[in-house]
């Protein structure tokens, strides 16, 4: 199940062989858990990492009164929570959006990994640091572009993540995702992320039902979106 991390990391990097077999050694157990399941509770003491192996992962945030913002979308072959490693309790939840199978990483073993591959360190260094220009680019979507425009970027980011690891095809990918799950990640309500998706239907963009997303004009989606893909680096 690990192949798919593997996947992801050498779209960006080389990863020797040595370095392969450590990686391979970190995961303690798999776990499977069910949709809408909070994996990791927001504040509470960490000793293990998740690597997602299947299924969509969330961070999120939720206010007193009980609406929640998705702060971050995590498909399989991402590590949900590298920055718990260091900081030992995370601000936010990671909830399952799907059905997901994880790996369970013990922070002992990834400590070990960094020190006897500090190459491993930079690569993983370099993870979060792409994690961080995803979230960059959230904020601009909810502070800047209209609802048009911020759902159609993150169906193209998502295209593009999802091919990394060989997860979209040609004209699409599998979309778990609720329509009011989506709203949350976009910072809309129920009723204007519905309608934003029926704009994007009529104008023959995507099509999104049966939790599938099928783009129908990839290049007029980027279009509505201005995407511009560098703050991925791949």
């Amino acid at each position: 199940m690990i192949n798919v991390h593997l996947k992801k990391l050498r779209r960006r990097v080389e990863i020797s062989a040595e370095e392969e077999q450590a990686i391979r050694g970190v995961v303690a157990e798999t776990r499977s858990v069910r949709a809408d399941q909070i994996l990791i509770r927001s504040g509470e003491e960490l000793s293990n990492a998740l690597i997602l192996f299947e299924g969509w992962l969330a961070r999120s945030k939720d206010l007193p009164g009980g609406d929640r913002q998705v702060t971050g979308l995590h498909i399989a072959g991402d590590f949900a929570d590298l920055h718990g490693f260091t900081l030992k309790r995370l601000d936010h939840d990671v909830v399952a959006l799907s059905d997901c199978v994880v790996g369970v990483v013990p922070h002992d073993r990834l400590q070990d990994i960094t020190e006897r591959h500090p190459r491993l360190a930079r690569v993983y260094w370099y993870s979060t640091n792409v994690d961080a220009a995803i979230n960059r680019e959230l904020a601009l979507s909810l502070g800047q572009r209209s609802a048009l425009s911020r759902m159609a970027h993150l169906f193209c980011e998502l295209y593009l993540r999802l091919t990394v690891v060989g997860l979209a095809r040609l004209d699409g990918y599998d979309f778990p995702l609720t329509q009011r799950e989506l709203a949350e990640c976009l910072g809309l309500t129920l009723v204007h992320a519905n309608r934003t998706i029926q704009e994007l239907r009529r104008r023959s963009l995507v099509e999104l039902e049966n939790r599938q997303l099928t783009i129908l004009d990839r290049s007029g989606l980027e279009g509505i979106a201005e995407f511009d893909p560098s703050y991925l680096y791949l």
